[in-house]
Parts: structure tokens; C-alpha cells; sequence
């Protein structure tokens, strides 16, 4: 494992991405209990008790779990920085991290230049997400600690750049934490990420399918039942490109194949009552590789022991 990501002492090098729905307390609870690094939108946490709320929540879990003999995994926030969000809001929420010291922020969507000052002052780190080589640069020279490079394939909001290209060139002017994004299902996939300059996995799709999630059961059902050409990379469901499971589109009397495109203004016109992420579902490219709805520790149990061999064959 990586020495970059040493201190957070992991089982796997592994965060389960922080998704809308899916992304709860009992997932991110489950995941530091399983040893893994856990990440949840603050949204999320917004429409259910509030940030202050959950951090308490998973801290206690984490406890109790300690107290048990465990040795839990920290967990991770992501903040949304983009400058459409109110300044209050973000001050709030960096101020109840602050509180609780929390000692990974992943954040997305905009500038991370002043998140980092602040988490850097109470000794936390910045990772911050990416789909270009611009918007890495970028991130970069704001200072964050590392990058996760959201690759093709990616569930929900993704980008275009292969790994195979996108990881060793950022890897080439970056010596900080490289998170892979994208595609991910499977412990020769965390393994293979290693190999190409990665310290670790960011993998989202393969944890909504699991009981731990949020998301209703239909959606962890469909995951094990569709194929990779039932995920299609449209503009059309929530304004901006992103991968949705087919079955999903059709399930809302739409066509996946006519789909009107959004407004001049970025916002789809698909009819009002159809909403993304709770009614057309997201999935990536490894929706291919699912076949089950394990626990989360049963997940990671397996994970494991296939990273493992995958490593151990490589030194044969």
C-alpha cells in the first residue's frame, strides 16, 4: 500500500465515493467498521438531521466499535465548492468539521483554494476531484493534498479520459494522493490502479448495490441485472453528462434512445415529476461486474482477497 495514504492505516487502499442517496450513515458506518474509508455528500446529510448529526452518529458507531476491539477506518466529508453555493453554507459546514477535526475533505465542483487553508489549519487534508487534466492543474496549484481522477466509465457524474492515460500523466507533475475513479469493481481493479500510480480506488458504483446503502431496493436489484450497454452517458436526465441504467430510463415511460436534450440554460426538459438520481437511476461501467447485493463487509472481505492474490500473482 501506498505511503501517502499510510497514516489513515486502511485494509484496503479504498474510499467508497460519496454519492447522492446512497452514500448514509449505515454506509459510511459500515465502512469504517469494514476498514475502508467512507465519504458522504453534505446534501445528503442535509435532508436527514444535518451535518453536525451524522458526523455524531458515524463517530459513534466508529466508537463503539473501537470499544469493541475494532479498528475503524476515518471517514471523509465532500463539500461541493462551486460559487453558486452561498458562502454561509460552506462556512457552516467547515466550521462543524473543523469541530469534529475530521481528517480527510474531499470537495468537487469549483475552487478548493480556501477549504484547504482552513482544513490544513486544524491538520486535515484536501482531496479534490477532477475529470481533465485543466481541472487537475488547477486543483494542483490551489494546494489540495490529492486528486481523485474521475475517469470514463464512472457511475453518475463522470468524465471521458481512459485511466490508463489520465493516472501516470497527473502522476508525472503530482507527488500527492491520486485517487482512481471510474470503473472500479473488483480487487484485481484496486490492484491494476496501484500498478498505473494510483494510492488508492475511489468506487461508488459497486457500494450502492450493497444492503448498507441508501438507495431503494430496486435500484441495488437492477445493478446485478444489467449488462454494460444498458449504461448510457446522457446530458439529457439532469443537465450535465452522466451515466444512467437504461432500464431505469424506460421505467419512466421515456426513451433512452430520443431523449430531448437540455436547455440552452443546462437544465434537462424532460418532464417535471422525473428526478434524477431518486427516479432514473445512475450506474457505471463495473454495473457489469455486479451480481449480487452483499454487506459491505462481506464486500470488502472479498475485495481483499482478490486484491491479494492479484498482488501475490504478480510476484510469481
Amino acid at each position: 500500500m501506498s505511503i501517502r495514504i499510510n497514516r489513515f492505516r486502511l485494509r484496503l487502499p479504498l474510499m467508497a465515493a460519496p454519492m447522492s442517496i446512497a452514500s448514509n450513515v449505515p454506509l459510511v458506518a459500515a465502512c469504517s467498521r469494514a476498514g475502508i474509508m467512507g465519504c458522504f455528500p453534505t446534501h445528503n446529510a442535509n435532508r436527514d438531521g444535518g451535518l453536525a448529526s451524522w458526523i455524531t452518529r458515524i463517530d459513534t458507531a466508529r466508537q463503539i466499535f473501537a470499544d469493541e476491539g475494532g479498528l475503524p477506518a476515518p471517514f471523509a466529508v465532500n463539500l461541493n465548492v462551486s460559487r453558486k453555493k452561498p458562502a454561509e453554507t460552506l462556512a457552516n459546514e467547515l466550521a462543524i468539521c473543523r469541530e469534529a477535526r475530521l481528517p480527510v475533505i474531499t470537495t468537487n465542483a469549483g475552487n478548493p483554494a480556501e477549504v484547504v487553508k482552513q482544513v490544513h489549519d486544524w491538520g486535515g487534508i484536501v482531496i479534490h476531484d477532477a475529470t481533465t487534466m485543466e481541472q487537475a492543474e488547477k486543483a494542483v496549484a490551489a494546494g489540495v493534498d490529492g486528486l481523485m481522477l474521475v475517469c470514463a466509465g464512472a457511475g453518475g457524474l463522470g468524465g471521458l479520459l481512459t485511466p490508463f492515460a489520465f493516472v501516470p500523466k497527473v502522476r508525472r507533475f503530482f507527488d500527492g494522493i491520486i485517487q482512481l475513479a471510474g470503473g472500479v469493481a473488483s480487487g484485481e481493479g484496486i490492484a491494476a490502479a496501484e500498478l498505473l500510480g494510483a494510492d488508492m480506488v475511489c468506487m461508488g458504483t459497486r457500494f450502492i448495490a450493497t444492503e448498507d446503502s441508501g438507495t431503494v431496493p430496486g435500484h441495488k436489484q437492477m445493478l446485478t441485472d444489467v449488462s454494460l450497454s444498458d449504461v448510457l452517458w446522457t446530458d439529457a436526465i439532469c443537465g450535465i453528462n452522466a451515466n444512467f441504467l437504461r432500464p431505469s430510463i424506460v421505467a419512466n415511460q421515456l426513451d433512452p434512445d430520443h431523449l430531448p436534450p437540455p436547455s440552452p440554460t443546462g437544465r434537462p426538459t424532460l418532464p417535471a415529476h422525473i428526478k434524477p438520481w431518486s427516479m432514473v437511476w445512475s450506474g457505471g461501467h463495473s454495473a457489469a461486474l455486479i451480481d449480487s447485493v452483499p454487506s459491505v463487509a462481506g464486500l470488502v472481505d472479498e475485495l481483499e482477497r482478490d486484491y491479494l492474490a492479484a498482488r501475490k500473482s504478480w510476484t510469481r
